[in-house]
């Protein structure tokens, strides 16, 4: 059994992300805004945006999670948030995890969405969403499918970023009992 907190495939430290970490965050999202597809943002966030984004997510008792580097700085983050907003989707949650780029390859990603899924299925989430900008970006649906994600859809050219038109790929990943019963009735209200 594994240590809380540390992945079952590495020695890679994943833990709450707290206040302190939004600028080392901010930067890692901020890179990915100006320069990659995974978001459909154009202008990196302010400071006190990421900070009511983060505030949003941990005040509803969802994960946000960091993984630390060697040095202690972070170097990726991941954290779900709620799929849609009306009461039917209460029991399903969307993931995002960005690692910076001087850490990818390092196995951050996969240490930060193995936690993530752990957490969502402890408190009782019936489905995890993965929506993974550009139909190419194979490093994060072959992330998403080595844990179980199937996909289950394509949206064809639905963004326009960086001069190109870019797809959003659809994936799946049932969560616990997923949809194989009838949740316990008050629950997720």
């Amino acid at each position: 059994m594994s240590e809380p907190g540390v992945s079952s495939h590495s020695p890679i430290l994943v833990r709450d992300a707290a206040s302190r970490d939004l600028g080392e965050i901010a930067a890692i999202y901020a890179h990915h805004v100006s320069h990659g597809l995974a978001s459909f943002e154009e202008v990196p966030p302010e400071p006190g945006e990421m900070e009511r984004r983060f505030q949003a997510i941990v005040t509803r008792g969802l994960p946000y999670l960091v993984a630390e580097q060697d040095d202690g700085g972070v170097g990726g983050y991941a954290y779900a948030g709620p799929y849609r907003a009306r009461p039917g989707y209460r029991y399903s949650v969307e993931n995002s995890v960005y690692v910076a780029p001087g850490a990818l390859g390092k196995g951050l990603g996969k240490a930060l969405l193995e936690e993530l899924i752990r957490r969502c299925t402890d408190l009782g989430y019936r489905q995890m969403i993965a929506i993974i900008g550009d139909s190419k970006n194979w490093s994060s649906i072959r992330l998403h499918e080595s844990f179980g994600f199937r996909h289950v859809g394509t949206l064809s050219a639905v963004g326009f970023k960086l001069g190109r038109w870019v797809d959003s790929v659809i994936l799946q990943r049932p969560l616990g009992d997923g949809e194989s019963n009838i949740p316990e009735q008050g629950s997720k209200e």
